[in-house]
């Protein structure tokens, strides 16, 4: 009777272990860029990414998608995992499936992840960006200026990095806000 135990929980344990680690290939395997970018409508940000600094760069450090959209603490991924698949039903109901109506969502895509980002205090650009590595003396003078006032104001790095990774959206007019909310 005591050996059928051990051996039922030695295999509800070992079915653990390898759900968990088939958890986790699935998170880091949607965590590639290549996942992230292997619907056609990603492929618009993907080209804007590679042509800046946080994906070729001088040092050779390079970000992907994941880096700056998805935390690394185990909930808070989960959570951006969950929210993500928004642009995927978007992606099959055609609401952004070329570039023309990517576009027209542009601005609305880009102040949902501003928020996100304010909302968390910049957390994934802080996994390699951090006030008390800078050195501000390599830093021009404004940079250094701002930077040093910014945690003492409360901001954080979305507030003046917008459109660092990604061509910055046009802020719609009203007359154009009036047109969308009509179509």
């Amino acid at each position: 009777m005591r050996k059928k135990s051990i051996l039922k929980f030695a295999v509800i344990f070992f079915l653990g272990v390898v759900v968990a680690g088939l958890f986790n290939m699935v998170l880091e395997h949607t965590n590639t860029t290549e996942f992230c970018t292997s619907c056609h409508t990603m492929q618009i940000p993907l080209k804007e990414m590679e042509e800046n600094p946080h994906w070729l760069g001088r040092t050779g450090v390079s970000a992907g998608c994941a880096d700056c959209h998805v935390p690394k603490q185990f909930f808070p991924k989960i959570l951006a995992k969950i929210m993500a698949t928004k642009d995927l039903w978007h992606e099959m109901l055609g609401t952004i499936d070329t570039p023309e109506k990517y576009e027209k969502y542009r601005w609305e895509m880009a102040n949902a992840v501003w928020d996100k980002m304010r909302a968390s205090d910049s957390r994934e650009c802080r996994n390699c960006h951090s006030y008390e590595h800078m050195d501000f003396s390599q830093q021009d003078k404004s940079a250094r200026k701002k930077h040093g006032n910014a945690d003492d104001k409360g901001q954080t790095c979305i507030d003046c990095h917008q459109g660092i990774a990604h061509e910055e959206p046009d802020e719609p007019d009203e007359d154009n806000d009036n047109e969308v909310a009509e179509s």
